[in-house]
């Protein structure tokens, strides 16, 4: 199922770069997939992040996900969807941090092995180009810092067993490079 679901993934992301780059889109949910993967996480799980953000950024539909790859590949993609493309960046973050709060465990993984890659990713722009990297985004250092060390704040208090226990410090590990020492107090 992970195969089929790495072919699904990258004809609907077919011509997509990650904002602001020549980074093929299809590498990010493989390195979200490749996180749960080296965790140790189930099947339906990888596959889940795989096609994490399909939904959001193609024409692709959650009932096609759910008769493709059963109904609770098609729940977690549904988990990491952003709801309302049409909100505000903030309505649609604290939207994101909210669920987060209540989400069960395999949501939660599928969440942070996404928000891992983008992290990681932002933490490479930085180190290459600067803050120059800020102007791809709509929000920039200050709110951003906001999301991710809210996320990350979550991610700690509720992934108490491995693997997400683990994934939760290297999440905060690099939201605290990216922000400057963040350390926890999310501040907005």
């Amino acid at each position: 199922m992970i195969f089929e679901a790495i072919e699904y993934a990258a004809a609907a992301h077919r011509g997509q770069y990650r904002k602001g780059t020549r980074i093929p889109y299809i590498l990010h949910p493989l390195n979200a997939a490749r996180t749960l993967i080296e965790a140790g996480c189930a099947e339906h799980l990888v596959v889940a992040a795989v096609l994490h953000d399909v939904v959001e950024d193609t024409s692709r539909t959650l009932a096609e996900i759910r008769k493709r790859f059963g109904a609770r590949v098609a729940e977690l993609v549904e988990s990491a969807t952003e709801p309302h493309r049409w909100a505000t960046w903030e309505q649609r973050k604290r939207h994101t941090i909210e669920h987060l709060r209540t989400a069960d465990e395999e949501m939660l993984l599928v969440a942070i092995a996404d928000k891992l890659d983008n992290i990681r990713a932002l933490r490479e722009d930085l180190a290459a180009r600067g803050e120059e990297t800020w102007k791809r985004f709509k929000r920039g250092r200050k709110d951003q810092g906001w999301y991710y060390g809210s996320m990350a704040e979550i991610f700690r208090e509720r992934m108490m067993a491995e693997p997400g226990a683990g994934l939760a410090l290297l999440f905060s590990g690099e939201v605290r490079a990216v922000f400057n020492g963040w350390s926890g107090s999310s501040g907005s």
